[in-house]
């Protein structure tokens, strides 16, 4: 898994904006960099309860993180076209990843193996990158959820 203080890895995926059904273009990471610190985080599925609950806390400190010139990511293995319907569904205002082949999940260690017994998917978890690419937080859930509010709260100190 990667830790505090590693290099994150690049990638390139496909990117939901949520405009439309077909808002889709190429997302890479370190050309997100140039722009300020990312924080990207991994969720199972979209359209389930936890991962609404926590998309929709980020949605509302989005003024925050714009704020502090942070860009928020969420990345999950379902399609970009269902994560635009979510986007829009829930008035997301962050774009969404598609790692529809399940390589970054295995390239930052958060593989969930057993959603729903039989489908392997993105294990709840949160990086926060620095312009130069390097871990400076992570958080990967253990246990049951936390309230997602408070979650995020925390980031937003830790980027301040």
């Amino acid at each position: 898994m990667v830790s505090i203080g590693d290099r994150a890895p690049d990638f390139t995926l496909p990117k939901a904006g949520g405009t439309t059904y077909n808002d889709i273009s190429e997302f890479t990471l370190s050309d997100a960099l140039e722009d300020g610190p990312v924080v990207l985080a991994f969720y199972p599925a979209a359209f389930t309860s936890g991962c609404t609950d926590e998309m929709c806390a980020f949605r509302d400190s989005m003024d925050a993180f714009e704020d502090l010139e942070a860009h928020v990511y969420g990345i999950s293995v379902d399609l970009p076209f269902a994560q635009n319907v979510w986007i829009e569904q829930e008035n997301l205002n962050f774009p969404m990843l598609a790692d529809w082949n399940h390589e970054v999940i295995h390239q930052y260690g958060v593989v969930r193996p057993d959603l729903y017994g039989s489908i392997e998917a993105a294990r709840r978890s949160i990086f926060v990158l620095d312009t130069d690419g390097v871990v400076t937080h992570k958080w990967v859930r253990s246990g049951e959820n936390p309230d997602f509010d408070d979650l995020v709260d925390g980031l937003l100190e830790h980027l301040s």
